[in-house]
């Protein structure tokens, strides 16, 4: 009778090892189908379900080029799964627009695409034939005027004037300090060597090419004081008044 229950026990011992041994691979299997059902819900609910879809785009930093501008020219493609948007190619888009020097595209989850605009800062404007562009420190010309505003010189540039020449008077004029800048009617540009400020009181300036801008410009003060039509201060450490 002993050896009947020692048996029994032993069987039973032994099934119970045999169902720790299949549960034991069975769990494992079980967590390998749930971890792959939660992949796929996760790739269908960002890819290809309708809750994460684009529905709007978010423009910021921008004031000279209007929210609409910059969406139409984004054309960014609503309806579609928002992380299958090409945000590299948007940005290339935008920067295409004149008046925008940087841009940063990003996802703003759930629903929308961020588009994070850094304007060019006009430091002179140009004539461009009946009218006139603004002119940033770069040298980019961009946002065409009917008429030059109030605060900013006027850039003129000759007839055989290079697109480099007028890169080197934009960082001429964005070198100036206010206390000079505000006294300057207009730039003369005929090459990257001869640019020349006109004051509002007719006076005129031969600043010559934009290098060593900061010494010219304490040169130029220093001198202001002399009376004289032409200030020469192309080569700062030999200065002329005429």
């Amino acid at each position: 009778m002993a050896d009947r229950s020692a048996q029994a026990r032993t069987r039973k011992r032994f099934a119970r090892r045999q169902w720790a041994r299949r549960w034991l691979t069975w769990r494992y299997i079980v967590v390998v189908v749930v971890v792959v059902l939660l992949i796929g819900f996760a790739v269908y609910s960002v890819y290809f379900s309708p809750w994460l879809q684009v529905q709007g785009v978010d423009v910021t930093g921008n004031s000279q080029v209007s929210d609409a501008e910059i969406i139409r020219t984004a054309d960014v493609p609503e309806g579609g799964a928002l992380a299958k948007v090409d945000l590299d190619a948007i940005a290339v888009r935008v920067r295409a627009l004149p008046a925008v020097k940087s841009v940063d595209v990003s996802r703003k989850w759930p629903h929308d695409v961020r588009i994070d605009v850094v304007e060019r800062t006009p430091v002179a404007v140009v004539a461009r034939g009946d009218g006139y562009v603004d002119l940033d420190e770069e040298g980019v010309t961009f946002n065409r005027l009917a008429h030059p505003p109030a605060g900013l010189p006027l850039v003129e540039t000759g007839a055989a004037a290079e697109p480099s020449a007028l890169e080197e008077a934009a960082h001429v004029v964005a070198a100036l300090p206010d206390d000079i800048s505000s006294l300057v009617d207009h730039v003369q540009v005929d090459t990257v060597d001869e640019i020349l400020l006109v004051l509002h009181d007719g006076r005129q300036v031969k600043w010559g090419s934009a290098d060593q801008s900061d010494e010219k410009a304490q040169v130029l003060l220093a001198l202001l004081d002399r009376k004289a039509q032409v200030y020469d201060v192309s080569v700062p450490g030999m200065p002329t008044t005429h």
